[in-house]
């Protein structure tokens, strides 16, 4: 094994995590080293289920023998949401670097106590919203929002819905879920989109739609809208709009709908594309009704995105970029990216400012 190789261990051994296996097994510079869970049985399990030799990949039946197993550089964590921020704050102690399922905290409070702690500790923080790391994303941030094309963004329209099974919903506890329920576990996705396309500049103001809340018996939060406005400031004087969903009840859908003063961008699968090889987004500049208001004077611009096998997916991407910051650690070169702490802690203080203003009536949330 060469000293440039992050050796990575599981906190957490649901299904998911399975994804995140393929995508270390097939890395050059990477590897997973040992995997852990309350339930030694579980472990075992999914040791079994992923090809995880015992000969190479140490089975632990609770966190801490994992976190003080000092052969580890960095931990994945999925335990739930409610769990994230102590074992966190645990592996960034033991020197672990961290990349977390998000939402990574229950509200920001937590993650600032997560992220001081890896700044105090020397090490790298990020949460799993993998499809920053797409090479779609990034081929869109350069040639429309860079080059001017988009314009100055106005409105943003974006979802995440994902069906769960009437029989599951009740099951669905905030001990599990966290307070936020739906708006944490789904709604980072679409209020993260809308940050990045505003390029990280905080609305000025929030507000739930009271007709989209839905909750189960137990109060967690199924589903969930909101409305985000940005502007004007001090600093900026372009005003723009959001419109976020997210929900447990409706059928799959992850749209991205950006318009701009020049420009507009649609993607439906920005969150997992459609394929893991290949993606695209279309956009129109400069489109207008034509004359009587039969048609437009032009048509979507498909633009492709291609990705050499998984080696490229975004998954992969997460990790390189992961794993060259750890590597800059490892070899004295560099210190911790605080770009992604703080795109954490942004989405989370707009989560957190979504679920407050659930709570007292769907009023207006001031930030």
């Amino acid at each position: 094994m060469e000293d440039n190789t992050v050796r990575f261990g599981l906190l957490g051994c649901i299904r998911y995590a399975s994804k995140f296996v393929r995508t270390v097994t097939q890395s050059s510079n990477a590897v997973i080293i040992a995997i852990s869970d309350p339930s030694l049985e579980t472990a075992n399990t999914f040791a079994a289920a992923n090809n995880l030799s015992p000969e190479t990949v140490n089975v632990y039946g609770s966190y801490d023998e994992l976190l003080n197993d000092p052969r580890v550089d960095a931990v994945y964590l999925t335990m739930p949401v409610t769990q994230r921020g102590k074992w966190a704050v645990t592996a960034a102690e033991k020197k672990k670097h961290l990349l977390v399922e998000k939402p990574p905290a229950q509200n920001s409070a937590e993650i600032d106590t997560i992220v001081e702690a890896c700044e105090s500790n020397g090490v790298q923080f990020m949460d799993g919203a993998i499809w920053l790391h797409h090479q779609r994303t990034v081929k869109i941030k350069e040639t429309m929002f860079d080059s001017g094309l988009l314009g100055d963004v106005r409105h943003m329209y974006s979802t995440m819905t994902t069906p769960i099974p009437e029989q599951v919903l009740e099951r669905l506890t905030k001990e599990a879920m966290g307070l936020a329920g739906a708006i944490g576990e789904l709604g980072w996705y679409p209020i993260g989109a809308a940050l990045w396309a505003m390029s990280y500049r905080m609305p000025t103001s929030v507000r739930a739609l009271p007709s989209s809340i839905a909750t189960n018996s137990v109060g967690t939060i199924l589903s969930c809208s909101a409305s985000l406005q940005f502007g004007p400031t001090a600093d900026a004087t372009e005003t723009a709009t959001a419109i976020v969903h997210c929900s447990f009840l409706s059928q799959l859908s992850t749209d991205l709908a950006i318009s701009g003063s020049k420009g507009s961008i649609q993607m439906n699968d920005y969150v997992i594309p459609y394929k893991e090889d290949t993606a695209w987004f279309k956009y129109t500049s400069g489109a207008k009704f034509v004359d009587m208001h039969i048609g437009w004077n032009m048509m979507p611009e498909k633009v492709m995105v291609d990705c050499v096998g998984t080696e490229e997916s975004q998954e992969a991407m997460m990790l390189k970029e992961f794993v060259r910051l750890v590597q800059g650690f490892k070899q004295g070169e560099s210190e911790a990216d605080r770009r992604w702490p703080e795109i954490s802690r942004k989405t989370q203080l707009v989560v957190d400012a979504v679920k407050k203003s659930v709570d007292i009536g769907c009023e207006v949330v001031y930030l």
